[in-house]
């Protein structure tokens, strides 16, 4: 989607993938409970369609941060957290300037600790708006998604159509 749109010169580039993904959570959000009812179809149905939204948030997200960033694990994010926290706190004792100094990535440090916090708040606030209000919590965070990605789709949507006139 994301070449798709780089090529037609699209300013939705990363705004058409992000309202899929808000759609399906919509769906998913609306159709929850109903589906779940049916035991034998709603697991496999569930599963295919939270893996495919991650896949395409993780897809998302790679493109944007060119392959720096990963959104669906925390193993590399906390392996690199690991990896800049050891760098900040690490003394560089050599005072000769031969040789080369050890030195945290702060803004990659902010950026892979905010990403480990917001794991940490979606899970516990997940859990949380599951438990009280089931699939449905999943409702106003799809419409967030569709409110920021539908400007940039509808102004392509425009443009293309004035071109053509």
């Amino acid at each position: 989607m994301i070449s798709f749109a780089r090529r037609r010169r699209m300013r939705s580039l990363y705004a058409l993938p992000l309202l899929l993904e808000a759609m399906l959570l919509l769906l998913f959000g609306l159709m929850g409970a109903t589906l779940a009812t049916m035991r034998g179809f709603f697991v496999p149905v569930t599963v295919m369609l939270l893996c495919f939204m991650m896949g395409l948030q993780n897809a998302v997200i790679t493109k944007i941060s060119g392959s720096v960033v990963r959104t669906t694990h925390l193993t590399g994010v906390i392996t690199d957290l690991g990896i800049e926290l050891g760098r900040l706190i690490y003394w560089n004792r050599s005072d000769r300037r031969s040789q080369r100094h050890v030195v945290a990535d702060r803004h990659r440090l902010r950026v892979l600790a905010s990403l480990c916090g917001s794991f940490l708040f979606g899970g516990i606030g997940g859990a949380l708006g599951f438990k009280h209000a089931g699939y449905s919590t999943t409702i106003p965070l799809a419409a967030l998604l569709i409110a920021l990605s539908i400007v940039p789709v509808f102004d392509d949507i425009n443009s293309g159509s004035r071109s053509t006139e």
